[in-house]
């Protein structure tokens, strides 16, 4: 009777480290579902929008001006932000005003051009 109740729990135990380990790499390498909270995405994703970021096409496309990518915060590596690219390494950006545009956070490199 032990040896049945210790073998269902190893089987358990086992099926959930195997699921557990598929639905990991599905997150990391597939997609996953967030939310987006905050005003800086409108009118195109609204405050506290669910939506599915993928992340094959990054491996088989660049990353292009007007896509939209979803980050690790630096203010906060526990939660993402989501941002329209506007520009790409090397681009000149010019605004009509300075404080406009680093309203939302500069979140370029540090200490360098």
């Amino acid at each position: 009777m032990l040896r049945g109740v210790l073998g269902k729990t190893f089987r358990l135990v086992g099926y959930t480290i195997q699921y557990g380990c598929i639905a990991h790499c599905a997150f990391e390498y597939v997609g996953g579902v967030l939310v987006c909270s905050g005003p800086s995405m409108e009118p195109t994703i609204q405050n506290s929008d669910i939506v599915f970021a993928e992340n094959l096409s990054r491996h088989f496309y660049g990353i292009q001006r007007g896509d939209i990518v979803v980050a690790k915060s630096p203010s906060d590596p526990k939660s993402n932000i989501c941002k329209r690219v506007i520009g790409l390494e090397g681009d000149k950006i010019l605004t009509s005003s300075p404080a406009g545009f680093f309203k939302s956070h500069s979140y370029g490199r540090r200490g360098g051009s």
